[in-house]
């Protein structure tokens, strides 16, 4: 594809001074106002075209990013994510890094043999004859429950009969001896019949087995075929980074926890991007992505909002694309040197209570950031066990509880189990709600292929519940409580953003909103049995917003 098929121009003048000095994080960013042009210029051209709209109702999600050509001119180019419409080769944007559709190619081949093996597969599994042997198996297999029942019940009464004639009657030795040979051959007769019957069962059951082997066995061979197929083709994704250095899907995941790169990786638009524009030798300024369409049942998607890369498929390689240029760090790898200051609001010897400032860790991480549990080191050091009797996002502010020893975390991490913990969060929301109070249910668990995101799950999710009453306006915002019944990760953030809950983010939430100062969101109250005294506990810390 002729570069100049990709590349776009703005329709106004681009002041080179109002160019971002670094490329901007793709994992955690604010879109710059040329990428917000760049979307909507790319959302213009996807309304006018009318044969992808039913597709794109059901979601899918773009990119664009702005580059410098070799002649000094300013404009961007534009991705989608997967394929559209059956192809991955649309003028207008930039192609695949390797085009697995092609018709001639290995993939395309590869996937008509893996076809065909499911086919005889499925060919196979609902056949006739596969009913028929189960049918023959079961059919024997209670036959010979039945006869064998029989059989015992027969030398049941038999052996009755003996013992009466030997109780009730005075037998000769002929007589005796008679009963004994009578209880062998009776015995042999069931061993013969036992046998017999055992030996149809097994008959029938290796027939059956015989059948099953031949499923099994393509199976088999469509699991290595799957796998060698995968493997080429992954090592026809080679990357470039702005060093001109290259490197295949496996060699870049080989360094990873999965060590196998998930199915789809290389196929977002980020990589499709950043590897046109080092082929064409385009310097990457500032990319962003967006979504477009219908949010998917279980995450959350809105239509034209930004969101960050995806942690599973995209965060090793652009680990690897985006070395050689001057990336802006992550600011959640980073420290915060504001409001950092811990407020504690309870403390004797056994508990201590403390106000925990947005962007502060409960836990240590994996960056070295300060955090609560360090805090709680340095402010008691006699203490033993692991401190952190509960958590809360890095990003919420609010009411923690440390316990001092070993005995009290337990009992208190008890009332937590039990949910005799009472906690109320404030918050604010982006927009007006339907309604003033209710109790919001929807399961939750991780997206694996997303970490930190969650996913409303109703097939395998742990049951998540939230009651909620509305204050009022704040503004623009809504302004609300949130008490949680239940202690799921991002509970109260995915129940507010969901469609299903309140549609409406909080506000500041990154990871389900939009960016802002901050995610408006504090543990205000805390109410506990204390594990010593056993008075009731309660807690309050306002809302610094």
């Amino acid at each position: 594809m002729h570069p100049s098929a990709c590349f776009h121009t703005f329709p106004f003048p681009v002041d080179s001074s109002s160019l971002p000095e670094q490329f901007n994080c793709p994992f955690h960013y604010t879109p710059h106002p040329l990428c917000i042009e760049a979307s909507r210029l790319v959302q213009a051209y996807i309304r006018s075209r009318s044969e992808w709209q039913e597709e794109l109702s059901q979601g899918k999600m773009f990119g664009v990013l702005v580059v410098r050509t070799a002649e000094h001119e300013i404009g961007f180019l534009a991705a989608y994510s997967g394929n559209l419409s059956g192809r991955n080769d649309h003028e207008f944007f930039v192609p695949p890094v390797y085009d697995l559709l092609h018709p001639d190619g290995f993939f395309h081949a590869g996937e008509a043999i893996i076809s065909s093996i499911n086919r005889q597969i499925q060919h196979l599994e609902s056949s006739a004859e596969l009913a028929r042997l189960q049918t023959a198996v079961k059919k024997t297999r209670q036959e010979t429950d039945t006869q064998l029942q029989d059989a015992r019940m027969q030398l049941k009464q038999a052996k009755a009969s003996r013992d009466r004639k030997r109780k009730e009657q005075t037998l000769t030795p002929e007589e005796q001896e008679a009963l004994i040979h009578e209880s062998q051959h009776q015995k042999a007769a069931y061993k013969r019949l036992e046998h017999t019957l055992q030996q149809q069962n097994m008959e029938c059951k290796e027939a059956l087995d015989r059948f099953l082997q031949k499923i099994e066995q393509l199976k088999q061979e469509r699991k290595v075929r799957s796998a060698a197929l995968q493997q080429k083709l992954f090592e026809q994704f080679v990357l470039l980074n702005a060093r001109g250095e290259k490197k295949d899907l496996y060699t870049i995941f080989a360094s990873t926890s999965r060590q196998v790169p998930p199915a789809g990786s290389g196929e977002c638009a980020a990589p499709k991007l950043l590897q046109y524009a080092y082929l064409h030798q385009m310097q990457p300024i500032v990319m962003a992505e967006f979504w477009w369409g219908k949010s998917p049942r279980q995450s959350i998607r809105r239509q034209g909002d930004f969101y960050p890369s995806c942690q599973s498929k995209c965060a090793p390689i652009l680990g690897h694309m985006l070395q050689g240029l001057n990336v802006a760090p992550n600011p959640l790898h980073s420290a915060r040197t504001e409001n950092t200051s811990i407020g504690i609001l309870y403390e004797d010897d056994y508990l201590l209570i403390v106000n925990k400032p947005e962007g502060i860790l409960s836990v240590p991480g994996k960056h070295g950031l300060p955090s609560v549990w360090q805090f709680a080191s340095e402010h008691c050091p006699g203490a033993d066990g692991p401190l952190i009797v509960h958590r809360l996002d890095m990003a919420t502010s609010g009411i923690l509880v440390i316990a001092k020893n070993k005995e009290i975390h337990q009992a208190l991490q008890a009332q937590f189990e039990q949910r005799t913990v009472k906690k109320r969060y404030t918050a604010l929301l982006e927009h007006p709600i339907d309604t003033d109070a209710g109790i919001i249910r929807l399961p939750l668990s991780p997206d694996y292929e997303d970490r930190p995101r969650q996913l409303v799950d109703f097939q395998t999710g742990k049951p998540a519940v939230t009651r909620y009453q509305v204050e009022g306006q704040q503004g623009e915002y809504t302004r609300i409580l949130f008490w949680p019944l239940t202690g799921r990760t991002h509970q109260l953030r995915v129940h507010a953003a969901h469609p299903d809950g309140l549609n409406s983010p909080i506000v500041g939430d990154t990871l389900y909103g939009h960016s802002n100062l901050r995610l408006y969101l504090h543990a205000d109250s805390i109410e506990f049995r204390h594990p010593v005294s056993n008075r009731t506990l309660r807690i309050h810390c306002p809302a610094p917003f």
